[in-house]
């Protein structure tokens, strides 16, 4: 079983069944919705998906063309929501809390990539997060 929670941990859920491989979605409505160079999610079943708390606290963004986005509104991030016309919950890699092996085994919509999404020769890669914000700085 997978558990898995948005960022203040008020909406939190539960999956029975295995996770499968991620997809990226490198869209200009994807990256916008996460403020960054993609989305990254899987499908579960419906009927291996549970709320566990926080479910009356999601809120819902919907495009006229039917693009969806469901959010905390406590803290904002992005939480599963069902899949039109399917049997299938989509659900943000990013907050299931258990370590997991899945990989990422799809890019979507990689001609409309961000072209900042790439790395430049020089890109630093660090273990953990920076000594200070001015060491950060001073890397960029």
């Amino acid at each position: 079983m997978m558990h898995g929670e948005c960022l203040c941990g008020n909406v939190k859920f539960e999956i029975k069944e295995e996770i499968r491989n991620f997809y990226q979605c490198h869209c200009s409505l994807c990256r916008k919705v996460t403020g960054s160079s993609s989305n990254t999610a899987t499908f579960v079943n419906a009927s291996a998906f549970r709320w566990i708390s926080g479910e009356s606290d999601i809120r819902s963004y919907k495009k006229p063309s039917g693009y969806q986005s469901d959010f905390c509104s406590v803290c904002g991030s992005l939480v599963p929501n069902s899949l039109r016309d399917s049997a299938m919950m989509w659900v943000p890699a990013g907050l299931l809390s258990e370590p997991i092996t899945s990989k990422i085994a799809v890019h979507l919509h990689t001609e409309s990539a961000a072209t900042w999404e790439y790395d430049s020769a020089e890109c630093v890669r660090l273990g953990g997060g920076p000594e200070s914000l001015e060491t950060l700085n001073k890397l960029l």
